[in-house]
């Protein structure tokens, strides 16, 4: 009988949890409403700048152009911190309902402690999915931010020197929408590498194993890392849910390997049997203490064991510090 009064307190910490981010929510929403006021300020006197037309230096204009892309930034993160605080306050009150019901039916039936325990694991599962996502949303953004966004801004700005220059110095007008190209080409480049991660064409044209090998493809060239992808077994066409599943899995082991494990090589491999599939993912790294996973913020591990776990697979860490992880994780073919 003990259930009840252990839901009690972790409604009362939901409770107290909610009070503290609608806090952080109102501070948020006043600061927001600073920056955009600043915002309309600088983008009025960046436009005022841009329409003196022989008044202005290019310094002066490089000038208006930075501060416009300083109060951006600032812009761009608050509101993504709102974001991020919204979506924890969405979460924490489905929390409290589910909470809420629990201590309802624990109070009507003796035995409500089963579904209890069923509904905190559901909800562990959400938790780790939500949380796993935001992470990666915010990852993204911060890519985005720190990549296209800020050529954009020197493209703004590139194209503005290359027109000032065209009545003084065609030549070095001519440099500049050169430079100008180079850049846009890059900047391109990033951006079809940001849509690929998000969700390659290939995984629903062509399938898992033409998709990983060409996204090991590309991270190495990213990330300076030698991968290898060996697949055994038949080659074929996994349910759908299957393919997204074991990429992303790949996907956050890579990432993990070359952000986590100062490793510089890593081997894929890839089962593909008639009733189990099969994935490995080993790289050369300073390996972990498994045990630590428990205590440790890595929800991109979690997620995998969960959603494999959920599939009626299962999932292994062999590693130690000092040498290397090997990841394992198996799901049934057809489930």
């Amino acid at each position: 009988m003990t259930e009840p009064m252990d839901k009690k307190t972790e409604l009362e910490e939901t409770n107290r949890a909610l009070r503290e981010v609608t806090l952080m929510i109102e501070q948020s929403q006043g600061e927001l409403a600073k920056i955009t006021q600043r915002n309309a300020a600088i983008s009025a006197h960046l436009q005022q700048v841009q329409l003196q037309k022989q008044g202005a230096t290019i310094e002066e204009l490089k000038m208006a152009y930075d501060s416009a892309l300083d109060v951006q930034q600032r812009l761009f993160v608050m509101r993504g911190q709102l974001e991020k605080l919204q979506n924890d306050k969405s979460h924490l009150e489905k929390y409290k309902l589910i909470l809420e019901n629990a201590i309802s039916s624990a109070s009507e039936i003796s035995t409500a402690s089963l579904p209890a325990i069923g509904v905190k694991s559901q909800l562990t599962g959400i938790e780790m999915i939500v949380n796993a996502q935001e992470a990666e949303r915010q990852r993204l953004s911060r890519q985005m931010h720190d990549g296209p966004a800020q050529a954009l801004s020197n493209f703004i700005l590139q194209t503005e020197i290359a027109m000032r220059l065209l009545d003084i110095d065609p030549v070095q007008a001519k440099d500049e929408l050169g430079n100008l190209k180079t850049s846009a080409m890059g900047t391109f480049q990033k951006v079809r590498n940001f849509i690929f991660e998000l969700r390659p064409m290939m995984l629903d044209d062509l399938g898992l194993t033409p998709t990983l090998k060409k996204y090991a493809d590309a991270f190495k060239e990213q990330a300076g890392l030698e991968v290898s992808v060996i697949v055994t077994g038949v080659e074929r066409r996994l349910e759908p849910y299957l393919e997204v599943m074991i990429f992303r899995a790949v996907q956050e082991l890579l990432g993990n390997a070359s952000r986590h494990s100062q490793a510089t090589m890593v081997k894929i491999m890839v089962d593909l049997g008639t009733d189990l599939i099969r994935v490995s993912v080993d790289d050369n790294g300073k390996g972990f203490d498994p045990e630590t996973l428990r205590e440790s913020n890595n929800l991109g591990l979690k997620l995998i064991r969960e959603r494999a776990e959920m599939l009626g697979g299962n999932f292994e860490i062999d590693s130690a510090a000092g040498s290397g992880a090997r990841i394992v994780f198996t799901v049934p073919a057809k489930v």
